[in-house]
């Protein structure tokens, strides 16, 4: 059982939906995003398209959502101030920059200059979002990377605001992401770095599918993978999408809630092809038919299957923390 503050437990709840499954879809998206609209566009988007794109995303799909992932450039501020983001849904803010700091053994994730965990609780966010590239095989870039969570984890226990680790795997000077040699080693790395993030004050993980589906198909040792993803991980997990296709993404957060995870943190699965429109009215048009309706059939699955947060947890929906008379003189 784990003891929770009660800022940490109103951050979850906000990111939540009343059963305790998280419904959270991500559009803090920078240079992934600008990549993918400058093919569409064959023209460098603008600052003003960019805003607007996560603007048409967070207005249109915002609110069947329990959880919205914005970054500080384009999305959070931009989505609050018009109106954009309703204030019945949750905001999870990025703190890393975008890309990353190449090392001739990795890669090292950096925070984004200028941008703390207490301005984020300073805005209203209800949780801070951290993607980690991490490879638990390369152990001195695995300990510099752990360090820069436990930086990171202090300042939300200061603030009282939850943690939201995104560990990511990738590729290394003579490996290839798509090939059978690599999907072989993706679980275990998966697992094992679910099981060193989450050894640190953490409080949810957006883990990837500890499998790649195009080489294994086998339900059984999917069903396997999860569980053991669920057994690694001391607390609750969502499952992110990675770029998958939607069907794959679906298939993936069923596999996922049955093992245990509480629900998922879903980005391009739901709303990629938008970004192949180059105008606006076509894409807000995909997003309300199609993106929402995506997002929809995620949930139905979610709800049916998924894990409440707070069991994970050890605890019980009516009793989150113990409460006394005096809780607020030593808050």
């Amino acid at each position: 059982m784990k003891d929770l503050t009660v800022g940490k437990i109103r951050g979850l709840q906000q990111i939540a939906r009343r059963s305790g499954v998280f419904i959270m879809c991500a559009m803090d998206h920078r240079s992934g995003l600008i990549s993918m609209m400058e093919d569409a566009q064959h023209d460098v988007p603008d600052y003003k398209e960019i805003v607007e794109m996560k603007h048409d995303m967070c207005l249109t799909m915002g609110h069947h959502a329990s959880g919205i992932l914005l970054d500080p450039e384009y999305g959070s501020a931009q989505c609050i101030t018009s109106n954009a983001l309703s204030g019945r849904t949750g905001l999870l803010v990025s703190i890393e920059a975008t890309g990353y700091e190449p090392d001739p053994r990795g890669r090292i994730t950096t925070l984004l200059k200028d941008w703390s965990v207490e301005k984020i609780k300073r805005m209203g966010a209800s949780a801070v979002k951290m993607l980690l590239y991490y490879r638990p095989d390369i152990r001195k870039l695995a300990d510099r990377q752990l360090k820069t969570v436990e930086k990171v984890a202090a300042e939300c226990i200061k603030y009282d605001i939850p943690f939201l680790v995104e560990p990511k795997t990738y590729r290394v000077e003579g490996e290839k992401m798509d090939s059978t040699e690599f999907a072989e080693k993706l679980p275990e790395m998966v697992i094992q770095t679910a099981r060193e993030i989450t050894a640190l004050p953490v409080d949810v993980l957006k883990a990837e599918f500890p499998a790649d589906m195009k080489y294994e198909k086998d339900y059984t040792r999917l069903m396997e993978h999860c569980r053991r993803l669920d057994e690694a991980s001391r607390i609750p997990w969502v499952i992110l999408s990675a770029g998958v296709d939607f069907q794959t993404f679906k298939n993936q957060v069923g596999i996922a809630c049955r093992s245990g995870a509480s629900g998922f943190l879903g980005g391009r699965a739901i709303w990629q092809e938008a970004m192949e429109l180059t105008g606006r009215e076509e894409r807000v048009k995909f997003f309300r038919n199609v993106a929402v309706k995506r997002l929809r059939e995620l949930a139905e699955v979610a709800e049916t299957d998924g894990r409440p947060w707070y069991d994970k947890y050890g605890l019980r929906k009516g009793k989150l923390a113990d409460i006394n008379q005096e809780w607020f003189s030593r808050y």
